[in-house]
């Protein structure tokens, strides 16, 4: 699957509207009862573009960047301006935001994730696109060196350290990261005197999985 490592103008992404996406199965019953199953394991996020628009010089930028792309040929990186950070989005990332694993003196690779919690209940995110430069790592409550003592692949998301922790000790991170998405049409329809009348061209962009 193509994807360019190019991130959709964080300018032109400012705005827009969108979330996560989950699809349930429900099946009512003879007996009033639901039940409901669902097949996927992960939510998935759409957006729309188009929304954040704000003069013709932004579309030219974005009709650009959609004929780069080649249309939904190739995904690329979208900066999600309200869940960017492993922690609250008006603190800074810290090495202890999120529990991505546990040592077990062996493993040296973790994937990076983000938990979402809600009482008793949480789904852990796993992310593929950190931002360069953002990620902090810890083993216990020590925080860890980057290019001294882990490594950070920014294309996969994961943390490769260089001595594995050792066994049932906490291993964290923080970081900023960016959504793996491609655009879901094969057409953007602008016109010049709609736009100055208020109308903004619908420009779809949905997650995928990388």
């Amino acid at each position: 699957m193509g994807f360019h490592e190019v991130r959709f103008p964080a300018t032109l992404s400012f705005g827009s509207v969108g979330g996560p996406e989950r699809r349930t199965d429900v099946v009512a019953l003879t007996n009033g009862f639901e039940e409901r199953n669902t097949p996927w394991a992960h939510s998935r996020r759409r957006y729309d573009a188009g929304v954040a628009m704000r003069s013709l010089d932004d579309i030219a930028l974005m009709i650009d960047f959609f004929e780069a792309r080649r249309g939904q040929l190739y995904g690329f990186r979208w900066k999600d301006w309200s869940d960017f950070k492993s922690c609250a989005p008006s603190a800074d990332p810290g090495f202890r935001d999120q529990r991505i694993g546990t040592g077990d003196g062996v493993t040296r690779t973790y994937q990076l994730t983000k938990t979402y919690q809600s009482g008793i209940n949480s789904y852990a995110r796993p992310l593929t696109k950190p931002v360069d430069g953002t990620v902090l790592a810890g083993v216990s409550v020590d925080e860890q060196v980057s290019g001294v003592h882990f490594s950070i692949n920014y294309t996969t998301g994961e943390i490769t350290f260089e001595d594995a922790p050792p066994v049932d000790v906490e291993v964290t991170a923080g970081f900023e990261f960016d959504v793996p998405v491609r655009f879901d049409t094969e057409m953007i329809q602008t016109s010049v005197a709609s736009f100055q009348a208020g109308e903004v061209p619908n420009v779809p962009v949905v997650e995928i999985r990388i």
